[in-house]
C-alpha cells in the first residue's frame, strides 16, 4: 500500500464505523483523487459504505457535461453516484453564493453520523489563511479551513490537509487519471486565483517551503483559537445566569458581570455567543457593542447585526432575531377559547380554565390601558409593566385580552394574567428567534 493511501487511512481511522462515508466530487484533480484513493482502500479495508454527491451549479454552460464525467469516473470505480442540481442566488459574489448553495446541498444529504469527505489539500490551506489574512480577518478567520467540523447531523472532514497538490497530481498521473479543468480557475480577476496562480508561486521562488509553513500557521492560529473558546465558555459561565424572563425563550446576558470583564475578553466571550446566532460583526462595527454598553441607564439601546439585534433591559443584554424583529399584527378575535389561539408574528395564546362566554379580543399596547385589579382599583398598565420589570421590548408584544372592551388581561404576568379576577389563566408561547440557520 502506498505511502499516501497509509497516511489517508489513518487519518480516517476515527470514523470507521461510520454509517457512510460520501465525497464531494467536483470531478477536478483533487476530488478526483479522493475518490480513486477511497475506492482502493474499500477494495483492501472494511470501510463504511461509500458514495459521492456531485453538485450542479449551472453558473458555465461547460458544466453541463461535467455530472457525466463524473457519472464515468463513478462507473469505472464502482461508487455510487448522486448529482444534485441547485440555484445559486444573486449577488456582489457568485463564489460565494455558489459555495452556500453547495454546502446547503451537503447539509441536506448527508444524514446522522454519516462523514462528507472533501479534498482541500495543503496548498488550498495556505491559499485560504493568506486571503482571509489580506482581507483582516481575525484569528478564527486564521485558522483558515478546520480539519472536521458539523455538517447538519453529521460531520465534514477534510482528510488531505497535509497533502501537497503536487502529490495528488503525481498519484492523477502515475494512475492515468482524467480530471476537469475549471476555466474559471484561471480568471485573474478572481482574488484566489491570482493568489494561486501569482503570489504562491512567487513566494516560493524565495521561500520553498512557504505553502508548508503557512498551513502550519493556520494550525498554530486554530490551537490559539481553541484556547480563547475555552476563556469565553469560562467568562460566559459568569455572565449567563438565568433571568426572570426565562418564559420568554431567549438568550440573554448579564450585563454587570460582562462588564467587569476587560474589553477584549468582552468581545471574546461576545463573538463566542453570537457565533450560532448570527455572521459576526467586523472590526469597525464593534463600535455599537460599546456603544450599547455604555449607554445611560434610562436608554434602550440597540446594536443591529445581520441577523438580528441585541438589546439592553433589566440590566441584560438580549438577542432578538426572526419572528422578534417583525411588527405584531391588529387586534385579532378569539372565537373558540377551547383551542390556542395563533398570533401572526407573535407565538400562541393559551387560556387554562373557563372563562364565562364573552366578546373576547387580544390586543396590543397601544398607551394609556387601565386595569382594575382587587384591593387596588384602577391601575395604568404602564405603572404595572414598570414594577415587574418587563423589557422595553417585550411590551409591544404582550397579548392583552380584553372582554367586553375591558382589559382583564396580561399574558404571562402573576397577578396580572386573570387568575385575579377569575378561575382562568392566560398564557403566551412567546415567537422564536428561529431563522434557519445553519
Amino acid at each position: 500500500m502506498s505511502d499516501l493511501l497509509s497516511r489517508l487511512l489513518s487519518a480516517l481511522q476515527p470514523w470507521r464505523q461510520a454509517p457512510a462515508w460520501r465525497i464531494a466530487l467536483s470531478g477536478g484533480l483533487d476530488s478526483s483523487v479522493l475518490l480513486h484513493l477511497l475506492a482502493s482502500l474499500a477494495r483492501r479495508h472494511a470501510l463504511p459504505p461509500l458514495s459521492a454527491i456531485h453538485v450542479h451549479h449551472g453558473l458555465q454552460a461547460v458544466a453541463d457535461s461535467w455530472p457525466a464525467h463524473c457519472q464515468r469516473l463513478c462507473a469505472q470505480l464502482g461508487v455510487p453516484l448522486q448529482i444534485e442540481y441547485v440555484q445559486v442566488a444573486g449577488g456582489a459574489s457568485i463564489e460565494r453564493a455558489a459555495r452556500e448553495a453547495r454546502y446547503a446541498a451537503f447539509r441536506q444529504i448527508t444524514q446522522a453520523g454519516e462523514v462528507l469527505l472533501l479534498a482541500q489539500h495543503r496548498d488550498d490551506q495556505a491559499e485560504t489563511l493568506l486571503f482571509r489574512l489580506l482581507r483582516g480577518a481575525g484569528v478564527r478567520g486564521l485558522a483558515a479551513m478546520p480539519r472536521q467540523r458539523e455538517l447538519g447531523q453529521g460531520v465534514l472532514l477534510r482528510p488531505l490537509l497535509d497533502v501537497p497538490r503536487a502529490e495528488l497530481e503525481a498519484y492523477a498521473q502515475a494512475h492515468e487519471l482524467g480530471w476537469i479543468e475549471d476555466p474559471s480557475n484561471t480568471d485573474m480577476q478572481l482574488s484566489r486565483n491570482f493568489l494561486r496562480h501569482q503570489a504562491l508561486p512567487l513566494l516560493a521562488r524565495y521561500w520553498p517551503q512557504a505553502s508548508a509553513n503557512l498551513a502550519r500557521t493556520a494550525e498554530h492560529l486554530r490551537e490559539a483559537q481553541q484556547l480563547l473558546d475555552e476563556l469565553a465558555q469560562a467568562d460566559l459561565a459568569t455572565v449567563a445566569a438565568p433571568s426572570e424572563f426565562a418564559w420568554l425563550g431567549l438568550p440573554s446576558l448579564a450585563l454587570e458581570q460582562l462588564r467587569e470583564l476587560s474589553p477584549a475578553r468582552q468581545r471574546n466571550a461576545l463573538r463566542h455567543w453570537l457565533a450560532p446566532l448570527t455572521e459576526l460583526p467586523n472590526s469597525d462595527h464593534w463600535a455599537g457593542w460599546g456603544d450599547l454598553r455604555d449607554a445611560q441607564s434610562d436608554r434602550a439601546p440597540i446594536w443591529r447585526l445581520a441577523r438580528g439585534e441585541l438589546h439592553r433591559a433589566d440590566g441584560r443584554l438580549w438577542w432578538l432575531g426572526g419572528e422578534w424583529l417583525q411588527p405584531v399584527s391588529e387586534p385579532v378575535m378569539w372565537v373558540d377559547l377551547a383551542l390556542p389561539l395563533a398570533l401572526p408574528g407573535n407565538g400562541r395564546l393559551h387560556l387554562q380554565g373557563q372563562l364565562p362566554d364573552s366578546v373576547v379580543q387580544v390586543r396590543y399596547r397601544q398607551g394609556g390601558e387601565v386595569m382594575v385589579l382587587p384591593q387596588r382599583g384602577h391601575r395604568d398598565l404602564k405603572r404595572l409593566l414598570n414594577e415587574r420589570r418587563i423589557p422595553a421590548f417585550v411590551r409591544a408584544r404582550l397579548p392583552l385580552l380584553y372582554v367586553d372592551d375591558q382589559l382583564l388581561a396580561v399574558a404571562n404576568l402573576p397577578g396580572l394574567d386573570g387568575v385575579q379576577v377569575g378561575e382562568w389563566q392566560l398564557r403566551w408561547s412567546p415567537p422564536t428567534n428561529d431563522q434557519g440557520l445553519s
